[in-house]
């Protein structure tokens, strides 16, 4: 390992992201995503509203006990409160660690070949820039996410290969700033494929990953890594066991990553909340069967942790209470999960009632 004037930073940082089992609020949905939130409240998607609804999450009091970190989206970056407290400020002021959404979104890997769905994720020709301007304003953290789909012919070696190697170049630029880089190569639950097949692919998506994150000599202590949990396709006949994802997910993670990993957060998929906290209490009780993961299982949810909230807000000041405490129920309730803990507050829910629309690829 290479040592920087940043690397006391970055693990210091991935240490407080990772205390005492507690996860990250991912609210780095961008402007224009946000209709998804907000169209079936039927609240304009405009900035002011963006405002609102965040400072309302970040306001949240107590959120502190179980969410370590917030991902924000560049324009929230620069919001306040009503009070002209930036949002940065006011996350830092409750001990959360500041982090940011840096990639610019998916475009196609073949251009002129339509028939072809396959993506790369840009934003590397600005990443620099961005890196410098969001550490100087107070994130510490930083996500990019690569997206990969499974049919008959994909993900191909190529996309495998193009995943990798931007995650890996992303990571290098973040850690030269003193970001801790999320390193976020999703395989999507579309289709009717088997737990099995999901099972394979993500061992040799994530060991490629790693083989390009050491070949460019990234600090792997001072990264974490945003997977899928391992789950059959959304159209296949299988059940969704939560038993057996999370005896997958432990297992393939504990094939595939390096010991001196800094910690893992896991994306929820577009499942709805309660699945998600069911699965990943499955993967960290499987974990401790094991006994050979060394770092955190936790959780980096969006919808999974902002479902309740937002549709408890309806774009009313009025519900400003009820929408807090959904958060801290969704919170509570992963932090739970990661700690091995039922939850109370757990309800049963159709595993396979997944937003597809939550995938962008």
């Amino acid at each position: 390992m290479q040592t920087t004037e940043f690397t006391s930073i970055l693990h210091q940082t991935v240490k407080a992201l990772s205390a005492e089992g507690k996860g990250i609020l991912a609210a780095d949905e961008s402007p224009g995503s946000m209709s998804k939130k907000f169209n079936p409240i039927n609240v304009e998607n405009n900035e002011e509203n963006r405002r609102k609804y965040r400072s309302i999450l970040f306001a949240t009091e107590g959120l502190e006990k179980y969410i370590s970190g917030t991902i924000l989206h560049e324009e929230t970056l620069y919001q306040q409160f009503d009070d002209k407290k930036s949002f940065p400020e006011q996350i830092q002021s409750k001990g959360i660690v500041v982090g940011i959404k840096v990639d610019k979104g998916l475009k196609p890997l073949w251009p002129g070949q339509p028939a072809n769905p396959e993506k790369f994720t840009a934003g590397l020709d600005s990443l620099d820039d961005l890196c410098k301007r969001s550490f100087e304003r107070g994130a510490r953290f930083a996500k990019w996410r690569c997206a990969l789909a499974i049919s008959r012919t994909t993900p191909s070696q190529l996309a495998i290969d193009e995943v990798a190697r931007t995650l890996a170049r992303y990571a290098k630029v973040c850690q030269s700033h003193g970001l801790v880089p999320i390193v976020e190569p999703e395989l999507l639950p579309l289709g009717n494929h088997s737990i099995d097949l999901c099972a394979k692919l993500s061992r040799r998506i994530f060991s490629r990953c790693f083989q390009l994150l050491a070949d460019y000599k990234v600090d792997m202590q001072g990264c974490l890594l945003k997977p899928h949990m391992i789950t059959p396709g959304l159209d296949s006949l299988d059940s969704w066991d939560n038993e057996k994802i999370g005896k997958y997910t432990a297992q393939v993670l504990a094939d595939t990553c390096p010991a001196n990993l800094g910690g893992i957060f896991f994306l929820s998929g577009g499942q709805d909340e309660y699945t998600a906290t069911r699965n990943l209490l499955a993967i960290n009780l499987a974990k401790q069967a094991l006994g050979t993961i060394p770092f955190t299982l936790s959780f980096s949810f969006g919808r999974a942790l902002q479902n309740g909230a937002v549709n408890s807000w309806k774009g009313s000041e009025g519900n400003t209470g009820v929408s807090q405490a959904s958060l801290m129920e969704r919170a509570e309730a992963n932090w739970n999960a990661v700690n091995n803990r039922e939850s109370g507050s757990q309800k049963k829910a159709d595993p396979k009632q997944v937003d597809k629309e939550a995938h962008d690829y």
